[in-house]
This record gives structure tokens, C-alpha cells and sequence, in this order.
């Protein structure tokens, strides 16, 4: 997969690449998909939810450029797979789900790991405001447009990698903070199910 999928596409962050293949990512998929856990395809895990492919998750991580201590917000935990990525990568994860059963899940198969994120239920949309700013934010649903909310809670030189558009396609994007001004740089085409929430699809 590290191989095949993400340094043939041009990941090239060691610690993203280390964090790939550390982690057990059949792990994050129901039984009957494990043998397909390590495809270059995203998976359903029930709910109307999927685990993203193993690219767009390496993708995103290398964008947020992680050093290690970073207090990181996603939204969207899922299956966990990225929260447990961003916990390799050392950063203090805050992430908010808004189907109590896959905060549970995932609750679960992230302390197996022995990971120690910060998980809750809520309204992704609307970010974490008790526990803003934050250094880096990580939108794991495609959202109609920025979320003016979370972009409050983007620390003065921090960044935010989302998916922005339409149901069908989106652009993953680059926000950056910087001098009291937002930077906003396309990475690349994306499909995400959407974000939903008062500041995203209703």
C-alpha cells in the first residue's frame, strides 16, 4: 500500500509514510471488508460513512504538516483510521462525530491501539469553541463552502485542509492563517460524503 498507492503518488513525508505503515488499517473496517482494507478505494462503515482511501489520508495528513504537538481539531472521526494517523503523528486530537454509534466504535478500536485522542459527539460543522484555537484543522466531509466558524478557531498561523464544493465533487483546499489573513491553495480534486450541520449541508 505505503509503496503502491501513496509514495507512487508523490507522499513523500517520511512520518506520514512511517505512520502508513504502522498502522493496522484492516482494523478500522468491518470483518467482512478486511481483506480489502489496504485498496487504493474508500470503504463503507455502515451509516452512510466511509473510511477514506488510504492516498486521500495520506494526502491530507502531509498537507496539515505535522512536526509533533500540534492540537489538532477533526471533524469526522468515522472509523478513527486518520484520527489514529494524526495521533502517530503526535499531535493532541480533539475530534467530533456527529453518529453516536461510530464516536462509540471508534472509541473503542483507538484505545486497543492505545491511542488517546479527545473524541465527542456534536455538529462538526461548528467546530470545538471550548477548546479553540487550534493549530491545525482537518475537515474529513466535503462542505458547501467554508465554515466561518471553524476558521474562528484556526489559530493565527495555522492551517485547515477541507473539501469544498458540490455533493458530487469538491476541491481539497488549503486554508492558511496568516497575519490576519486567509490563504486559500487547491490540492487536488476529491469526493467525500458530505458535511453535515448547520454550517454544511442540512
Amino acid at each position: 500500500m505505503v509503496r503502491e498507492q501513496l509514495e507512487a503518488r508523490g507522499i513523500r513525508d517520511p512520518r506520514v509514510l512511517a505512520a502508513a505503515r504502522r498502522i493496522p488499517r484492516h482494523r478500522f473496517v468491518a470483518p467482512e471488508w478486511a481483506d480489502r482494507a489496504y485498496e487504493d478505494r474508500p470503504l463503507s462503515i455502515g451509516h452512510g460513512q466511509t473510511i477514506s482511501q488510504p492516498y486521500m489520508v495520506a494526502c491530507m495528513s502531509e498537507a496539515l504538516e505535522l512536526r509533533g504537538g500540534e492540537k489538532v481539531l477533526e471533524i469526522g472521526t468515522g472509523s478513527g483510521y486518520q484520527t489514529a494517523v494524526l495521533c502517530e503523528l503526535g499531535a493532541r486530537v480533539f475530534s467530533i462525530e456527529r453518529i453516536p454509534a461510530l464516536v462509540r466504535d471508534a472509541s473503542e478500536r483507538l484505545a486497543g491501539l492505545e491511542y488517546v485522542p479527545t473524541l465527542r459527539e456534536g455538529d462538526g460543522s461548528l467546530g470545538w469553541p471550548e477548546e479553540a484555537p487550534f493549530d491545525r484543522i482537518l475537515v474529513t466531509a466535503g462542505a458547501p463552502e467554508l465554515p466561518i466558524t471553524l476558521l474562528r478557531q484556526l489559530a493565527e498561523g495555522g492551517s485547515m485542509v477541507i473539501p469544498v464544493g458540490s455533493e458530487l465533487e469538491q476541491d481539497l483546499t488549503l486554508v492558511r492563517r496568516e497575519d490576519g489573513r486567509v490563504r486559500k491553495t487547491r490540492i487536488c480534486s476529491c469526493v467525500f460524503v458530505k458535511l453535515v450541520g448547520r454550517e454544511g449541508w442540512e
